[in-house]
């Protein structure tokens, strides 16, 4: 099925504010949005939303109607995308991330990791976190910094999806670890991956779609929770999540597009956490907090 670009072209500024009107209406949805750069020195950006043809009727109506009120002047533009096999493509040019200890790398790539390397493989497109996304590397090294400087004696990955983060608590240090995601799929493919990087025991998987499933409960309350999702549905959670937090734990959340964090740091300010510590990756940030 083909699949199809709609974009404006803009300045920078505009950009980010048309990606700000695009977030609350598309972001629960199976659309990408983004702003790209296209030249730096004349300020030239677009703003764009990828969705199928099938969809595209729909789509092109609502990114109008959203565009009309301060943007009317902006055009609307379509691009085909080529069909290509991206999980074959991304490997060709995919290359092991390092995070603080960790390397994230794909199976073709064991030789390139060292002997002081936490390792952790995964190959690219079974599910989102291979440590390539800022958000997933920003997440790798705040575990770190955590685990380093506070007593954990369990945690919760919140939103799995490929079980990257999960693996790295595990291996780093042997506490017990749930892992859970709205997805069956993800699961799957986390409770494969956890098995492919030798760790026989230690992650308990489960599909959970919100915190009324009862393996919190079985399981917590949490010294650190990672939850690498999105800014929407982090800010609604905060209370929900910080009740399963245990005293003096500490909270990593990402997933947070960097002008977003003002809005998940008041958030989870107001649930009575304390933020730590922000870092900055690619435009996206990973916000540690703690309970003090």
């Amino acid at each position: 099925m083909s699949e199809i670009r709609l974009y404006v072209t803009t300045t920078e500024k505009r950009a980010e504010q048309i990606l700000d009107l695009m977030t609350p209406v598309f972001e629960d949805e199976e659309f990408p949005i983004a702003t790209t750069e296209i030249d730096e020195k004349n300020d030239v950006w677009e703003a764009s939303i990828y969705l199928y043809a099938a969809d595209e009727d729909e789509v092109y109506g609502r990114f109008e109607a959203l565009l009309k009120p301060q943007f009317a002047g902006l055009a609307i533009q379509r691009e085909v995308l080529p069909d290509i096999d991206w999980i074959a493509k991304s490997l060709e040019g995919l290359k092991p991330v390092r995070a603080g200890r960790f390397l994230v790398h794909g199976s073709h790539d064991r030789d390139k990791v060292g002997a002081s390397d936490i390792a952790i493989e995964i190959e690219a497109g079974q599910a989102f976190g291979t440590g390539h996304h800022g958000t997933t590397a920003g997440c790798l090294e705040t575990i770190e910094t955590v685990l380093a400087s506070r007593r954990v004696r369990n945690a919760l990955d919140l939103g799995t999806g490929s079980g990257v983060l999960a693996i790295a608590v595990r291996k780093l240090r042997n506490i017990p670890v749930l892992a859970t995601d709205i997805d069956p799929v993800a699961v799957r493919v986390a409770r494969e991956n956890v098995r492919g990087n030798g760790i026989v025991s230690g992650i308990a998987l489960e599909t959970a779609p919100g915190f009324h499933s009862t393996a919190f409960s079985r399981h917590g309350p949490f010294d650190l929770i990672i939850a690498n999702i999105l800014a929407r549905p982090l800010i609604k959670m905060a209370p929900q999540l910080v009740a399963h937090l245990a005293p003096g734990g500490s909270v990593i959340l990402s997933g947070i597009l960097a002008e977003q964090r003002w809005k998940v740091l008041a958030a989870y300010n107001g649930a009575k956490l304390r933020h730590v510590r922000t870092i900055w990756r690619n435009g996206w940030v990973t916000i540690h907090l703690d309970r003090p």
